[in-house]
């Protein structure tokens, strides 16, 4: 019955607009009805008006026979019903649910990514330790490499050491992004300066000419320094081992220092400036080193000087004639050397050799008037035991003999002048510039006027009585006639014609003339008959013979010319003159 009311409700109303059955459709227009309206087609009239009627009974037949059948079934309905009530609460749990699983499905999502990725990266990391296992060899084999090439180094393998280095900057630069690689090459560079700085102190050692080329061959090779910086370098160490070997030479001994200063550049000096050349030479890279600015001329000309400072600073220090002179020999001789190699300085010696012999003298002659100031001011005037002047009062021409006079032993200060003078000149002997000849004559009568003046000094200042004032007036006549003309002697033994610069010289004596002209009658009297024909005087005392020079150190250029005559054809001069009188008889 329920089919039937709602068949009923979904049939058109006949009531309805005229337009409903075209909107809705025709109720038998379906393919279901056709067989039905074909037969209501074929009933007549009568069969129509009857058709309702027998579709009434029909109708109620099936609603009585569903009613039956719903009585018959009504657990399956409520079995149904109940069914349908789970299903739909099931679904809405399954809502529930699946709601909440669209929420997780983000989490889940990123999860799997964190998983995706962690699986790759161990999967990387799984490669790696496979490929280091099959590499494991290889890889301790370039990791050896930086003790390897240490062990290389220190037993002088450095070409190995160089393969070695050549080797890992090859796969450095094939491999840059692995790590393993780059810092095995950073430990090599490491190595390598160690090799560089152990290749520049051997620079600094005493090594010859095969062990530079390979030293510098192995910088090159390494090729930290450019071809000028490399020279420079090599200069540099070289440098230093020439100071290491000056700093080891006892400075408190002058002399021993200076020669040792000079034969260490005339050897070794002249080894680097070879040796530079011969490895350098050939290349062409440094054009400027033939010119007078290059870098071994202005090193070469800096040693030269430091050579020349030193002369000049030290050699006043040396007190003695004889040692200068071999310094200068020494000089020379080095000089002489490292003209093959273009550094002849010669040339610059004599004006600091002529400062330390002017220098020297002074020294000298400063000493000796001091002490004769000395003696003079403490000298008491007693009677000396006379020995007379006839003997050795005088200087002889032709004698070589230039002993002084014994006669100075009556007068202690006069003697002590004397040798003071002959000290000097036996210093000045050995090493006597000519250039200095008009200086040092100079000196000389500078200490003769020094004494001069000492002496009117002293009469000045001094009340002495009759018997004091006639030995002072003999002490002044010995210096007049005995202790000039023998001062102007020894100085001929030391220049040619040097006597006669001191003789002409006699303004220095007038001073003390007029000493002698003072006294009385009686006391020049009594002075007079005690010398009487005792003194020769002499206006001037030369050396004879010619003056020989030493020419064969200034044969290459120009050099300091040294007389030589004291030494090769007179005997040194005496400077011993005793001071007290012998013991008489």
């Amino acid at each position: 019955m329920d089919l039937l009311d709602a068949r009923h409700r979904h049939t058109p109303d006949s009531s309805s607009s005229p337009h409903a059955a075209s909107d809705m459709g025709l109720p038998l227009a379906g393919a279901a009805y056709q067989p039905y309206v074909s037969e209501l087609l074929s009933f007549s009239i009568e069969r129509l008006h009857k058709e309702p009627e027998l579709l009434r009974v029909d109708a109620e037949r099936v609603r009585r026979q569903m009613q039956e059948v719903a009585v018959e079934n009504y657990g399956a309905f409520i079995a149904a019903s109940e069914a349908l009530s789970f299903v739909r609460a099931q679904l809405e749990s399954f809502d529930g649910h699946l709601e909440a699983m669209i929420e997780e499905i983000p989490n889940l999502t990123s999860g799997c990514t964190e998983f995706v990725e962690s699986a790759q990266q161990i999967l990387e990391e799984r490669k790696l330790n496979q490929t280091l296992l099959a590499n494991h060899t290889t890889l301790l084999d370039l990791l050896e490499i930086p003790p390897l090439m240490d062990t290389c180094i220190r037993n002088g393998n450095y070409d190995e050491a160089l393969d070695l280095e050549a080797f890992v900057s090859k796969i450095s630069k094939l491999h840059p992004d692995l790590p393993v690689v780059q810092g095995l090459a950073a430990e090599v560079k490491k190595t390598v300066q160690s090799l560089i700085s152990q290749l520049l102190q051997k620079l600094r050692s005493n090594i010859q000419l095969p062990e530079c080329l390979r030293i510098v061959a192995h910088l090159r090779r390494i090729g930290v320094f450019s071809e000028s910086e490399l020279r420079l370098q090599f200069l540099r160490c070289r440098e230093a081992w020439l100071s290491g070997i000056l700093e080891d030479l006892d400075q408190r001994n002058v002399y021993d220092y200076l020669k040792g200063m000079v034969t260490c550049h005339r050897v070794h000096l002249f080894d680097v400036v070879n040796q530079y050349r011969a490895i350098f030479n050939n290349d062409k890279s440094g054009n400027d080193e033939n010119s007078e600015g290059g870098l071994l001329f202005s090193w070469a000309m800096q040693q030269v000087s430091n050579h020349l400072a030193t002369l000049q600073v030290m050699l006043p220090s040396i007190t003695e004639g004889g040692s200068l002179s071999n310094i200068l020999e020494q000089c020379m001789y080095c000089a002489m050397g490292l003209g093959l190699v273009g550094l002849d300085f010669r040339g610059l010696l004599p004006p600091i050799f002529e400062d330390a012999v002017l220098n020297l003298f002074s020294k000298n002659m400063s000493m000796a008037v001091e002490n004769f100031q000395v003696v003079l001011d403490s000298h008491r005037w007693v009677p000396m035991p006379s020995v007379g002047f006839v003997a050795n009062g005088v200087v002889d021409d032709t004698s070589d003999d230039v002993t002084p006079p014994s006669v100075l032993m009556e007068h202690p200060p006069l003697a002590v002048f004397v040798n003071g003078v002959s000290a000097a000149m036996n210093e000045l002997r050995p090493c006597t510039p000519l250039s200095l000849k008009v200086i040092l004559a100079q000196e000389v009568v500078k200490g003769l006027h020094a004494v001069s003046d000492s002496l009117v000094r002293y009469k000045a200042m001094r009340m002495l009585r009759g018997n004091e004032s006639a030995l002072f007036l003999s002490l002044c006549q010995a210096f007049i006639e005995v202790v000039h003309p023998y001062c102007a002697a020894c100085f001929g033994r030391c220049y040619p014609n040097g006597a006669t610069l001191i003789s002409e010289c006699q303004g220095t004596l007038d001073a003390v003339r007029q000493l002698l002209t003072i006294p009385a009658r009686s006391n020049s009297s009594s002075i007079e008959r005690k010398q009487s024909g005792a003194i020769e005087r002499k206006q001037s005392v030369e050396s004879p013979g010619t003056a020989v020079t030493n020419n064969e150190l200034s044969a290459d250029g120009p050099g300091l010319e040294i007389n030589d005559a004291a030494t090769t054809t007179t005997p040194p001069v005496e400077d011993d003159v005793s001071t007290h009188p012998p013991a008489s008889k």
